[in-house]
């Protein structure tokens, strides 16, 4: 009965290992509602790691193809390009935003509605290289963007 103590708190100790794994907060998660016939839309949250972390990739059923960008101002012309990753250090919130950092979501399914949930997955590494996927729902809002309450 006493050899079964030790090997119970071993169980609960490997039990409770993926619970402290390196993690993802995702907050405001959002997508910009579509126009009918528009084939793709921007994706905007904030994500703060509790270690240093890399967003390497996202995915989701509502686009043909899902890729992280940025916008920046190029001889007085905004321009959106690809980037290969977005880094997420330990502590620090990285919003991404309208006008700055977001996943593209590229040939839409169909049109997004105002208050419709597209779901997205984020593929994230760690530093040691694991990878994990963070399951998000971002609800759709107007061009004007989400409306942030304090």
């Amino acid at each position: 009965m006493f050899a079964a103590k030790p090997l119970f708190a071993l169980g609960l100790a490997l039990f409770t290992l993926p619970a402290l794994a390196d993690t993802v907060k995702v907050d405001h998660a959002w997508v910009r509602a579509t126009a009918p016939g528009q084939d793709v839309a921007g994706a905007f949250m904030d994500l703060t790691a509790d270690a240093d972390m890399t967003l390497t990739a996202a995915e989701s059923k509502a686009a043909k193809t899902v890729q992280l960008h940025t916008m920046s101002m190029d001889n007085g012309i905004m321009v959106m390009r690809q980037v290969k990753d977005i880094a997420l250090p330990k502590g620090k919130m990285v919003r991404l935003q309208p006008g700055g950092l977001h996943v593209m979501l590229i040939g839409l399914n169909g049109q997004i509605k105002p208050g419709d949930k597209t779901a997205i997955t984020l593929v994230v590494r760690a530093a040691n290289g694991k990878e994990q996927k963070i399951a998000v729902e971002a609800e759709a809002h107007a061009a004007g963007g989400m409306t942030m309450k304090h």
